[in-house]
């Protein structure tokens, strides 16, 4: 990427972000997948930032054994200090390296531990056939979680001191004296989750039964020339559940007839959007890709709340699928990053205007030459007191 790089540095010339760098990732045959959508979460600052203090303190303390977390935390700091991991092993060469590192603004890192480390965690991602950078999106923040809760001080101390459960089917979470305890927060989620609840009216007796649930990014159907603000009021609207699809209400003791929809209780501080462009079609009987055209803005508004308050975002990457269909194609990452636009595909790297982001929001004909759609969007929250 020696002259793709040279190409970009002298794009942005004087405006190249103080301490930035931007790196292209090496591709093992089909690991666009992953290569676009960590492009995407190492520019989600706040969530780069904690990864790289975590990743300090882990270094500080005790050694324990290699995961995906640990892979990743690695990974992104070759990306900030772009360090090679061989150079490293030499303490003769930290010097050399450390200056090297001041100039080299841009360049190609290869990913191997991770994708080695990925494979070895989840067998669906170890073929060479196409994957889905959705399906791994959610695979790996909650491979974090888990490894975060894991990790937790009072986690230890419970699994080091408590018996054998004996219980088969028991709550999920432990209970302490008869008071079950809250689910621990990591700082993944902090910056990813968000809680829906869902509302159900009876319509005999009006009574409302609420349940919430959390979620780490939201699948919205799509529909041809729409947009993601009429995609979230679709997933909001209010549907009737009658005949075979009654609700059982606990007021009645009976099957009643129904309104039930879904809203945004939390909206979280990191929004990710996965618009449904793959759908099974029975008559076909296999999947196929919508290249439906759905408009993203640069800025959206979130209406769709319990309290019925705006909540602002702005978009900060895209990760697109270039292909026709389901099971084949490729995937490249649009990033935002000091107000310039970047176009990240594997190894190549390329500062684009901020108007190319609308020819990724699909096509307003079936049959079209342009197979380059956005399908998953990150945007963050613009209100300052949401990720306290």
């Amino acid at each position: 990427m020696g002259a793709a790089g040279s190409k970009l540095e002298k794009a942005l010339g004087d405006q190249f972000p103080e301490g930035e760098r931007y790196f292209g990732l090496e591709n093992f045959g089909n690991t666009c997948y992953c290569n676009s959508v960590l492009q995407a979460l190492y520019f989600c600052v706040p969530f780069r930032e904690q990864l790289l203090e975590y990743y300090s303190n882990y270094k500080n303390g005790a050694d324990a054994e290699e995961n995906l977390l640990i892979c990743l935390a690695d990974l992104f700091t070759q990306f900030k200090f772009c360090r090679e991991d061989d150079a490293f092993l030499f303490l003769a060469n930290v010097i050399d390296v450390l200056i090297s590192s001041q100039k080299k603004k841009t360049g190609v890192i290869a990913p191997k531990r991770f994708v080695q480390r990925l494979k070895k965690q989840n067998e669906l991602f170890r073929s060479y056939m196409h994957q889905d950078a959705h399906e791994f999106l959610n695979f790996l923040l909650n491979e974090l979680v888990d490894i975060l809760e894991k990790e937790a001080p009072t986690a230890k101390n419970e699994a080091e001191t408590s018996p054998p459960e004996k219980v088969a089917n028991g709550p999920k979470n432990p209970q302490a004296n008869g008071v079950q305890k809250e689910p621990l927060v990591t700082w993944v989620h902090k910056n990813f989750q968000g809680i829906l609840t869902n509302e159900t009216r009876c319509l005999r007796c009006e009574t409302v039964t609420a349940r919430d649930e959390t979620f780490f990014d939201l699948s919205l159907d799509i529909e041809q020339n729409s947009s993601i603000t009429s995609c979230l009021k679709n997933f909001s609207s209010t549907e009737t559940l009658n005949a075979e699809d009654k609700f059982f209400c606990d007021k009645c003791c009976s099957l009643q007839e129904a309104q039930k929809r879904m809203k945004i209780k939390k909206p979280p501080h990191i929004l990710v959007i996965h618009l449904k462009r793959f759908k099974y079609i029975e008559q076909l009987g296999r999947y196929k890709k919508l290249s439906y055209r759905v408009v993203f803005p640069l800025e959206l508004k979130l209406s769709n709340t319990v309290e019925d308050a705006d909540s602002e975002y702005s978009l900060f990457a895209v990760v697109v699928h270039v292909g026709s269909g389901p099971n084949h194609g490729h995937y490249v990452s649009l990033v935002k990053s000091h107000n310039h636009w970047l176009f990240f595909d594997d190894e190549n790297v390329e500062m684009i205007d901020e108007s190319a982001v609308q020819t990724f929001f699909g096509s307003a004909q079936e049959y079209s030459s342009n197979t380059d759609h956005g399908y998953i969007l990150f945007y963050e929250s613009l209100g300052a007191n949401k990720n306290s």
